[in-house]
């Protein structure tokens, strides 16, 4: 039986890999040190809590599972504006721990890693599509520490001493369609949980930016079910070998539906949904935001043999069948 460590395996996307890697009969061993997991997402699996820089927790673990055949390293702070008050933690967080973990992993022999990158290193600022060759022009720190640990892992692996695919996640929505985990926030910054949000409270969801170069004047996002993002997981684990050669030791792939979706197209999906209906309101565009973008995704297709299978409604479904859920497991 494959056993694959998941770093970060007690958030939102980890621990939802973890799920999909159960399914698909590969064990995981989840390490996380909780600073935004959840040791709820973590029940009933093999489970270390710790900090990935933390060298002697890392050979333990290699020590009481030596048939760990790949790591899948998901382990990051994510939220853009916390990133720009406080650039030194996430630098720490993402780009020093991240460094110290793969020192770790080289020490004990692994050198297969699947990375959790990011679609926001990329220049998207005219709501195009963009490809694993666009330029790249990340707009905030979280944004670089995503393209600096690319770089980083890219040049080790040049050197011989890792093999990485990186995987570049576009906007994950959705949960676990058992409902075994998702997002572990109770008011998301993201566009949907913010829409969500406001239909709740009855509010009108304010559609920031309404004049982007885009088919509708609103922003344009490419938005994949995270059960979908976890199967890409899953097939990565599984083709790895086949994708990563002695000679091909880096390689990125995009992760994503193929296909944009606009704010008010986002609106729309949601009404699909909701049992009554959403309002709007037009709003300013918030500093820093742009336009967006979407992928092409026949990278993922060729390589993974990945196709998303579900659909925006999917996730908006799921997302709202999951609240209940999580303020059930989710105490505090």
């Amino acid at each position: 039986m494959v056993k694959v460590l998941i770093a970060g395996g007690a958030g939102y996307i980890g621990s939802t890999v973890a799920s999909a890697c159960l399914d698909a009969g590969i064990t995981p061993v989840i390490l996380d040190n909780l600073s935004r997991g959840r040791r709820e997402f973590a029940r009933g699996r093999t489970f270390y809590e710790g900090d990935i820089a933390d060298g002697a927790l890392v050979d333990r673990i290699f020590a009481e599972h030596p048939d760990i055949t790949a790591v899948v390293h998901c382990a990051a702070l994510i939220v853009v504006p916390e990133s720009v008050a406080d650039p030194i933690g996430y630098y720490t967080a993402n780009v020093t721990k991240s460094l110290e973990f793969v020192s770790h992993l080289h020490r004990n022999s692994c050198d297969r890693i699947i990375f959790s990158s990011s679609a926001s290193i990329y220049q998207a600022e005219d709501g195009s599509p963009v490809s694993e060759e666009s330029p790249l022009a990340p707009q905030s720190p979280y944004a670089r520490t995503k393209a600096v640990c690319e770089g980083m892992f890219a040049d080790i692996a040049a050197a011989g001493q890792l093999r990485v695919l990186s995987l570049r996640y576009f906007n994950p929505v959705g949960a676990d369609p058992q409902l075994r985990t998702g997002l572990q926030l109770r008011r998301p910054s993201h566009a949907l949980g913010v829409l969500i949000q406001a239909h709740q409270e009855g509010r009108p969801f304010p559609v920031t930016g309404t004049n982007y170069p885009t088919r509708d004047g609103s922003g344009i996002r490419d938005y994949v079910h995270v059960w979908d993002l976890a199967a890409a997981h899953v097939a990565a684990i599984q083709r790895f070998d086949s994708i990563l050669t002695e000679s091909k030791r880096w390689i990125a792939i995009n992760l994503g539906t193929g296909s944009g979706t606009t704010v008010r197209e986002l609106c729309e999906a949601a009404n699909n949904v909701f049992a009554t209906p959403l309002t709007t309101i037009d709003a300013e565009p918030r500093p820093g935001d742009v336009a967006g973008g979407y992928t092409k995704s026949d990278r993922a297709a060729q390589l993974l043999g990945w196709t998303p299978k579900l659909s925006l409604e999917d996730g908006i479904r799921s997302a709202l069948e999951w609240i209940p859920v999580r303020d059930e497991l989710l105490k505090d």
